[in-house]
């Protein structure tokens, strides 16, 4: 099988240290891998150097067996990689509706405005957040913009999500609802995720595989099935 993303040796340097030292790991398509480890391990980095918003020192990044990053270089820009992404602070535009996020990202991704309306009700409705399109992020509780933020990563119909402590902020009872909600458009959009956090039950629950970040290197022998 033909991994549909794969990271090679890929390392990222903060001044002198290695944020992230030489990571390797392959995801298959259809695949949710959680990477789990404390805050300051590389996790967000990973994620980062993934999406392309990053340029590592060394090492590559693959996705569908195109090479998008090299050593100082991004072979593909971010916008195309075919990938979603929530921020752990979600990043929501104080300025915009959640409509206007959705026709934001559509547009930005070439979508013809023929088609951005469907889309973005779809997303919407997948995230459960439909009623809410006119409102804007402050107007939204926190379960809420984490539904906001979901509907625009995955509005422009991604093969790959990249979820970065996405439900960190919430209550356990929401954040139980929540990693639900995930696995449910996960499983609807056939989706391939990576998935970063420090909750434990929540990578046993959302994960096909959990791999464990410390100091920028991933554990082998955490490596759980």
């Amino acid at each position: 099988m033909t991994p549909f993303l794969e990271v090679r040796r890929l390392t990222k340097r903060r001044q002198r240290r290695r944020v992230v030292d030489q990571v390797s790991i392959v995801v298959n398509a259809g695949e949710s891998v959680v990477i789990v480890g404390p805050s300051g391990s590389g996790k967000t980095t990973l994620l980062r150097l993934v999406a392309g918003l990053e340029i590592p020192d060394a090492g590559e990044v693959w996705l569908e067996n195109r090479r998008v990053s090299t050593p100082r270089q991004l072979v593909v820009p971010p916008y195309q990689r075919r990938l979603g992404m929530v921020f752990q602070d979600l990043a929501l535009w104080p300025h915009m509706t959640i409509e206007q996020h959705m026709q934001f990202v559509l547009k930005a991704a070439g979508v013809p405005a023929s088609e951005r309306g469907e889309r973005a009700r779809d997303a919407l409705t997948r995230a459960r957040i439909q009623r809410m399109a006119a409102r804007y992020p402050h107007q939204l509780s926190g379960g809420e913009q984490q539904r906001a933020a979901l509907a625009r990563a995955i509005v422009t119909r991604p093969r790959l999500l990249l979820l970065d402590e996405p439900l960190s902020n919430l209550d356990p009872d929401l954040r139980s609802e929540l990693r639900q909600e995930l696995a449910r458009i996960r499983r609807e959009l056939a989706l391939t995720v990576l998935h970063v956090t420090h909750d434990r039950e929540e990578a046993l629950e959302l994960a096909d595989r959990v791999v464990r970040m410390r100091e920028g290197r991933l554990d082998d022998l955490a490596v759980e099935e």
